[in-house]
C-alpha cells in the first residue's frame, strides 16, 4: 500500500486501489438478481461502503484493510437493495389476487393448483399471467444470507425494508415454512433449493431444471406466492 511522507495511507490512493474490488462485488451480486437491477447502482452503493471503511479503518490496528472493507462494501449494496420498493403498486395488488387465488384453489382442490388453474381463477390467459409472475419477482430475490438471517433485528444502516421472504422467516412462522416448502411442487421445491441453499444464481437454476432464466423467475414467483399463500392461513 502507499503511504505518505508522514507514514499515512491516504484516502484517495486507498479508493482508486479497491474501486476495482466494488466492481468484482457488484458483479458477483448482480448474476443473483433480475435482470432489472442496474450494475452501476450497485457499484455506487458499494463505494459508499468502501467510503465508510475507508473512515473507519485503523491501519494501526493490524488488520488486513480487503476483509475490513469487504464486508462494508456488500453490506451497503444489500441496504441498497432492501430500501427500495420493487414493485409498482399495480403490481403489488396483483401480487396480492395471485396468493388469494392460490388460496381459494388450494382449499377446493386440495393439492396446490398448477399454473393453467391460477390463470383461469383470476380471468386472464395463461402467457398473461406467466408474464405476471415475472413482474412480481422483482421483488422477491435477495442473497441467501438475506433470507436466512437468524436475527430479527435490522441490520446497521437498515432502512427498516424487508424482503417479503425475509418476513416470512420471523418467529414462530418458520416452522411453518419448511413444512410448506415441503408441499410445494417438485420442480418449484429444487429451485427454491439451488437458489436459497446451493446459492445458484438463475441462468445456473435454468440450465439444471432446462427452462430459461425467465422461467426461472416466474417459479420462482410462484414458489414464493405459493408460501405467503400458505402462511397466511390460519393456524
Amino acid at each position: 500500500m502507499t503511504y505518505t511522507a508522514q507514514g499515512k495511507i491516504t484516502q484517495e490512493t486507498l479508493l482508486q486501489e479497491y474501486l476495482p474490488a466494488v466492481r468484482r462485488q457488484a458483479l458477483a451480486l448482480q448474476v443473483k438478481l433480475p435482470s432489472s437491477i442496474d450494475l452501476d447502482d450497485l457499484i455506487q452503493a458499494g463505494t459508499v461502503g468502501l467510503l465508510d471503511a475507508l473512515g473507519r479503518f485503523d491501519p494501526n490496528a493490524g488488520a488486513a484493510f480487503l476483509p475490513f472493507a469487504s464486508q462494508r462494501i456488500r453490506g451497503a449494496m444489500i441496504d441498497e437493495l432492501r430500501s427500495r420498493d420493487w414493485l409498482p403498486r399495480s403490481v403489488r395488488r396483483h401480487a396480492r389476487d395471485v396468493e388469494s387465488a392460490m388460496h381459494r384453489l388450494t382449499q377446493r382442490l386440495g393439492r396446490p393448483p398448477e399454473e393453467r388453474e391460477v390463470a383461469a381463477e383470476l380471468d386472464m390467459p395463461l402467457d398473461e399471467y406467466q408474464q405476471l409472475l415475472g413482474d412480481i419477482n422483482n421483488g422477491f430475490l435477495l442473497p441467501y444470507e438475506e433470507m436466512v438471517a437468524e436475527s430479527g433485528e435490522p441490520a446497521a444502516g437498515d432502512t427498516g425494508a424487508r424482503t417479503p421472504f425475509g418476513a416470512l422467516l420471523e418467529g414462530e412462522q418458520r416452522k411453518l415454512l419448511v413444512r410448506a416448502i415441503e408441499e410445494l411442487p417438485e420442480r418449484e421445491k429444487t429451485l427454491m433449493g439451488l437458489y436459497y441453499q446451493e446459492e445458484l444464481n438463475l441462468k445456473e437454476i435454468g440450465a439444471v431444471l432446462g427452462v430459461s432464466e425467465s422461467r426461472v423467475c416466474q417459479l420462482h414467483s410462484q414458489a414464493i406466492s405459493r408460501l405467503r399463500s400458505r402462511l397466511a392461513e390460519p393456524a
